[in-house]
């Protein structure tokens, strides 16, 4: 093998563990990069839950993931509301590239979904179609009254400065549930979008959501709604 190939070697098992890498920050490391300061800048109110960073062609990120305390139940801290945001480290300077807002909602006349937060396990910080982007795909959700079964889950999709989602809702009773994808979904590369579905797959297989019977099919079918009425 000559010289050539090996450095080409070298180069592909250097960027896979960058762009394969789900790194986050320690406390004491996420403290010195989002400062009070900071915190203020950007509206940073609830506590940092995670702070990941990565370096990609466009650039050094870090996404701030944080979470209003609003109690505990059997030792779970309950969360209200939710934010995140990107920040581009431009020179030394942070700025804003996107954030993300969300809250428990009305399930009925009188009762909110219990708690709402981020769910990394099912998140990714990765250069999933390889050209050198690092593409956020963010999942969050809900409980409600019946824990999982009531409750929502989002996916985010960052690509190329646009944010693209899939909401789901779960329900108890099948008629209740419901997905929704934006259109924009469908014009992504295929390896994203398979990134997705197996993420969808792997919700399912750990019991935290069920989506409609078919669901596979409408998405093939690039269906932007589906539900089992």
């Amino acid at each position: 093998m000559d010289q050539k190939s090996i450095f080409y070697i070298i180069f592909l098992l250097i960027t896979t563990t960058v762009f394969s890498q789900k790194a986050y920050l320690s406390k004491s490391e996420a403290d010195k990069v989002i400062t009070p300061d900071v915190k203020k800048e950007f509206g940073l109110e609830f506590p940092a839950f995670r702070v990941y960073n990565y370096s990609d062609k466009a650039g050094k990120f870090y996404i701030v993931l944080t979470e209003k305390n609003d109690g505990t139940r059997d030792a779970d801290t309950l969360h209200h509301k939710i934010k995140a945001v990107c920040l581009k480290n431009n020179a030394g300077k942070l700025e804003k590239s996107w954030e993300i807002n969300d809250f428990v909602t009305l399930v009925s006349n009188s009762e909110y979904e219990e708690s709402i937060w981020f769910w990394t396990k099912y998140s990714s910080f990765t250069d999933i179609d390889k050209d050198g982007i690092v593409e956020p795909v963010i999942v969050y959700g809900t409980n409600g009254y019946n824990g999982y079964d009531d409750g929502r889950i989002k996916i985010l999709i960052f690509y190329k400065g646009e944010k693209i989602a899939i909401r789901h809702q779960n329900g108890v009773l099948d008629e209740v549930r419901n997905t929704e994808v934006d259109s924009k979904f469908y014009k992504l590369p295929e390896s994203i979008q398979n990134h997705v579905k197996k993420t969808m797959k792997t919700i399912m297989e750990h019991d935290k959501g069920i989506f409609p019977y078919g669901w596979e099919k409408n998405m093939k079918n690039h269906k932007t709604k589906f539900d089992e009425n």
